[in-house]
């Protein structure tokens, strides 16, 4: 296992960091853990945008979304000059 200092931490957050410790029933430096540990890891949880989107329309039939009909380009200006 690997070892790490922190140097300057300011005093509020080294006694904010104790006390939530304390609430959680643990050290200070397993509190610390923790917060490492859950600021880095990958949510397991976690879906990407596409996979929301698929989700969100994936009960939905083919004709739910009517596809609009198409039509011609307009013609082009004519510029004089």
């Amino acid at each position: 296992m690997a070892s790490l200092t922190i140097r300057n931490l300011d005093e509020t957050i080294k006694s904010q960091l104790r006390l939530q410790a304390a609430r959680h029933g643990w050290s200070m430096e397993q509190e610390v853990r923790e917060i490492l540990r859950l600021s880095v890891a990958p949510d397991e949880n976690s879906i990407g945008l596409a996979e929301k989107i698929h989700r969100r329309f994936a009960s939905l039939e083919a004709d739910a979304l009517p596809i609009p009909e198409r039509h011609t380009t307009r013609t082009p200006p004519v510029v004089e000059g």
